[in-house]
């Protein structure tokens, strides 16, 4: 079994339903063992509405090839037409980690290859497993967060303000 580490996103319709449907469909295929807080963030590098945001733990037996089409049928699923990159989006599922692997091949890098830029991902990895170490910088996700230079607000959401 790997163990995972998957980002979730949503800046279109009911946010909190989009991430709440998508961890379900991810469920179907993956043992998720911790899903951390919401947080509300600001979209980063593009105009649009704010971002619902959330990051999984799990395992699973599918490898890093298997488990991004695997995201990629359930964005489908939920409703994601990819259109261009910076856009709102009802659904973004992002293979954050894989173990510790480290690919670089067309279509896929892990891990994810701005997860180190990305304070709406950095703040609910150290929310679920601070000690969590990143595979190519030598760090922990904590150590990450703390040398972060962003500016993007992240507020811990509470469903009533959905």
């Amino acid at each position: 079994m790997s163990l995972v580490y998957i980002g979730l996103g949503s800046n279109l319709g009911d946010r909190l339903k989009n991430l709440q449907d998508s961890v379900s469909h991810i469920e179907r295929e993956i043992r998720v063992r911790k899903v951390s807080s919401f947080y509300h963030t600001q979209p980063v590098g593009m105009k649009g509405r704010w971002f619902l945001n959330c990051v999984l733990e799990g395992e699973t037996e599918l490898g890093p090839h298997q488990l991004m089409e695997t995201l990629l049928a359930i964005e489908k699923e939920i409703g994601r037409r990819r259109k261009k990159k910076k856009e709102d989006r009802i659904i973004d599922l992002d293979l954050l980690l894989h173990d510790e692997r480290v690919l670089k091949e067309k279509g896929l890098v892990v891990p994810h290859p701005s997860l180190h830029k990305r304070g709406f991902v950095l703040v609910p990895l150290v929310e679920i497993n601070p000690h969590l170490y990143h595979p190519v910088l030598k760090r922990t996700v904590k150590e990450i967060l703390n040398r972060l230079k962003d500016s993007h607000r992240i507020e811990k959401f509470s469903p009533r303000e959905n």
